[in-house]
């Protein structure tokens, strides 16, 4: 009697297991294809061939976007370097320039303050050939803070910044690219966006929303030969993770804003969805192992310890 219910369970459980292993083997085959055939099989394409001679970066003067702009300069692509500081800006205008013989042009631009700055944005590339467009620019918490503690202009800033530019800024060149039938949009993510994570709640929010984004509009715009990259990063050694000391600190999981750069800029048309670095591949493959509930729980006791880091360093600062 009860022998066609356990078989009918065990014959479900099969199918969820064999699910599960190939979820994992699609993984697996997608990060080799990733980071080891670039090394094996040279792409001869160069990527201004095959996307155009222009590209954009936003949040281009300091970590990843200043290295990824560096490494689309090193393919020898010229560079629209977008960023807040003019200084910043123009140092690394020169240094691109000296160091690869491209052509490079800047724009200052504060996203935080939203959609008023696109229309100067709009009007510098107009006739500019952008072949790919790289929504780097992105905003964190000072520190790990309860959502009480934030500061309201801190809200709207992560929100401006994480989430309104890269929208409008994909919105922007789109049109371009579909004329042309060609081009790459890459869209900068986060390993926060696997799990909620309490104490940086909005930032987390925030790259859930670039995740779901990439996706959808890939398949709008498949169609027209457009490649649009979902890179998710874990941790790197950037200003932006400077409230704890142990991510200041450069290793093997946690490179230096070059390292990662210049292995990400090589999955670009080879895949649509990496973490950009071979060993968060590896990181990311098992974080997912876990229960959504998991995760954002270890997500919290990991965001606690990094607040707790961010006062010891202010106290004994003070002391």
């Amino acid at each position: 009697m009860f022998e066609p219910i356990v078989l009918g369970f065990a014959f479900i459980g099969f199918i969820i297991v064999l699910v599960i292993l190939c979820d994992a083997f699609w993984e697996i085959a997608q990060g080799f294809f990733a980071h080891l055939i670039p090394q094996i099989l040279p792409n001869n394409i160069g990527l201004d061939i095959k996307y155009g001679k222009w590209a954009v970066v936003t949040g281009s003067t300091d970590g990843i976007g200043k290295e990824y702009a560096k490494a689309l300069a090193k393919y020898g692509l010229n560079i629209v370097l977008i960023s807040r500081n003019l200084n910043k800006l123009n140092i690394t205008s020169m240094e691109i320039e000296k160091e690869y013989n491209v052509q490079t042009k800047i724009i200052q631009a504060d996203f935080s303050k939203g959609q008023v700055v696109f229309d100067r944005i709009s009007n510098v590339l107009k006739d500019v050939d952008i072949g790919i467009l790289v929504n780097n620019v992105g905003m964190q918490y000072e520190y790990p803070m309860y959502l009480d503690e934030l500061p309201e202009a801190t809200v709207w800033d992560i929100i401006n910044v994480n989430i309104g530019t890269t929208t409008h800024m994909t919105k922007l060149v789109l049109p371009g690219m579909q004329k042309r039938k060609r081009g790459a949009i890459v869209n900068v993510s986060s390993s926060s966006e696997l799990q909620p994570m309490p104490l940086l709640a909005i930032y987390a929010a925030s790259k859930a929303y670039i995740k779901s984004f990439t996706e959808a509009i890939r398949m709008e715009y498949a169609k027209d030969n457009i490649t649009i990259q979902h890179l998710f990063p874990l941790f790197v050694n950037t200003k932006m993770n400077a409230f704890s000391h142990r991510l200041q600190e450069t290793s093997l999981f946690v490179p230096d804003a070059k390292t990662y750069a210049f292995n990400a800029v090589d999955t670009l048309g080879i895949v649509n969805h990496s973490t950009g670095y071979w060993a968060h591949g590896i990181q990311h493959f098992f974080i997912r192992l876990p229960p959504t509930w998991i995760r954002t729980k270890i997500s919290e006791l990991l965001t606690k310890s990094f607040r707790c880091d961010y006062f010891t360093k202010n106290r004994l600062k003070n002391e």
